[in-house]
């Protein structure tokens, strides 16, 4: 992740993430759920695969050819004002979904669809044995360590490292997983304390 190089969009927020910002009440401090989001949003506006509402329409897609397994991931800041910018609070409302949450070892295609106001990322990390998402201590710059990363998908609108992925951007990355545990994070500043973590389980 080129931290410094790292351009922090402004944020808006709204009465569309009402129903998520209440239900993830506390959500920074633990795991961050994957309960389907379509229901609890009131389904989907036009431009999102991945069943999340979205702040913005998508400017772009990923190819639909992708090797391997194909898992989406949408990246959500709620309670966020397009007037705010800069580094993200800890203790702002942001999510990360990723479905399907499980998958098959071997190549696995991670797509990134920033329905956010915000520039996100996405890495993905290995999870030792017994370790769950969410367990992860942020450094002094608000990030985590990123040793043993796999993979990065942090380009608009491309494939692999960028300067991260603006507002209503895909990313993409295609990754060769072994079975176990991966955690898909978004590294930016505050990002992972503030509920940008899921879980991935591979299957042999």
């Amino acid at each position: 992740m080129a931290r410094s190089r790292r351009i922090r969009r402004s944020c808006t927020g709204g009465a569309v993430f009402a129903a998520v910002a209440l239900a993830l009440a506390g959500c920074s401090a633990a795991p961050v759920a994957t309960t389907p989001m379509g229901a609890a949003m009131g389904g989907a506006r036009a431009g999102s695969s991945s069943g999340v509402r979205m702040g913005a329409p998508l400017s772009c897609e990923a190819p639909t050819d992708l090797p391997g397994s194909r898992v989406t991931v949408s990246l959500v800041d709620m309670g966020m004002s397009r007037m705010m910018g800069g580094v993200a609070r800890v203790g702002a409302r942001m999510l990360l979904v990723a479905r399907p949450a499980t998958v098959h070892s071997g190549p696995v295609s991670v797509v990134v669809e920033n329905s956010g106001w915000r520039t996100h990322e996405l890495v993905v990390l290995p999870l030792v044995a017994g370790a769950g998402a969410g367990q992860r201590v942020p450094g002094r710059d608000g990030t985590v360590d990123e040793s043993g990363s796999l993979g990065e998908a942090s380009a608009s609108c491309a494939a692999g490292h960028g300067e991260g992925i603006v507002s209503g951007a895909v990313g993409w990355v295609t990754v060769t997983l072994a079975p176990g545990h991966y955690e898909l994070v978004c590294n930016l500043e505050n990002h992972y304390a503030d509920g940008m973590r899921q879980e991935l389980l591979v299957t042999g």
